[in-house]
């Protein structure tokens, strides 16, 4: 097996600050001096009510919006205002709240299409089917299919995506953003659309690729048994700004947060 997930290269400090991040869509501030820190191997939530600002931050850090202002540092690099493909390269995967697989593709594939930015052939040498272009292409397809065994996909490799039940779709997407070697995976509302047992079983797998690689995760949800049974800590944002931070045992007790969910005088009925 040779995709390996790192993580930091300095315990010492943090994997991902992100220092007063704010966006404006025109006259609408959606997110205001956000921030955020996460140590290498951390599982945190960012969680909160619908318009909160949880996307538009998790796509400001993945380099589909470019912020207004603030900072997103990256193992002390400042990534803010990267393109999405540059942000994947110094070490962010991501998956999305509707799955975003290629769906007339088969799940290798999928899956392959992660190791291309690694590919090490030119355009000439795709062109004209070279012995460079041939020799990595296998190198390439060997090692998706050595990371799909570790998913327990093989025996679905050829399958298109399209055909795959809603479960096994998020498998796919999830081993896929793996496959770019990240160093911070982030999920978005991964258990969206699930029933109980699908919830489960993706509970143990983000337990198991973060136990298998040391990774670190963020995520959003709004399954608020799944957040609480597996985050560490918690961040809550509404209206764009972060009102809580903790364990999720402090965040089930805040006041703020009840009433952000419930409305207010929640808490202290």
């Amino acid at each position: 097996m040779t995709n390996t997930v790192t993580t930091s290269s300095s315990t010492s400090q943090p994997l991902l600050e992100v220092r007063k991040l704010t966006k404006f869509f025109g006259g609408l501030r959606a997110v205001n001096d956000f921030d955020m820190t996460i140590q290498p191997g951390e599982l945190v939530g960012l969680i909160g009510p619908n318009g909160a600002g949880k996307t538009t931050s998790f796509n400001m850090i993945s380099g589909l919006y470019t912020p207004s202002s603030g900072e997103i540092i990256l193992d002390g690099q400042n990534i803010a205002g990267l393109e999405p493909h540059e942000v994947t390269q110094m070490g962010i995967g991501r998956t999305f709240q509707n799955i975003r697989l290629f769906q007339n593709l088969s799940v290798l594939d999928n899956v392959r299409v992660a190791y291309h930015m690694h590919a090490g052939y030119s355009m000439i040498d795709a062109i004209l089917r070279n012995s460079r272009y041939t020799a990595r292409e296998r190198e390439l397809t060997e090692q998706a299919q050595d990371f799909l065994s570790i998913f327990k996909l093989e025996r679905i490799q050829h399958e298109l995506a399209m055909n795959l039940p809603y479960g096994e779709q998020r498998r796919v997407e999830i081993a896929r953003a793996l496959a770019s070697n990240p160093r911070l995976l982030l999920l978005d509302e991964p258990a969206a659309g699930m029933n109980p047992a699908e919830i489960v079983t993706l509970m143990d797998l983000i337990h198991f690729v973060q136990e298998r690689f040391g990774l670190t995760i963020l995520l959003i949800e709004h399954q608020m048994r799944f957040v609480m049974g597996i985050c560490e800590r918690i961040t809550v944002m509404d209206f764009g700004e972060v009102i809580a931070r903790g364990t999720p045992k402090e965040i089930q007790a805040n006041p703020k947060v009840i009433e952000a969910y419930l409305g207010k005088g929640a808490a202290h009925a």
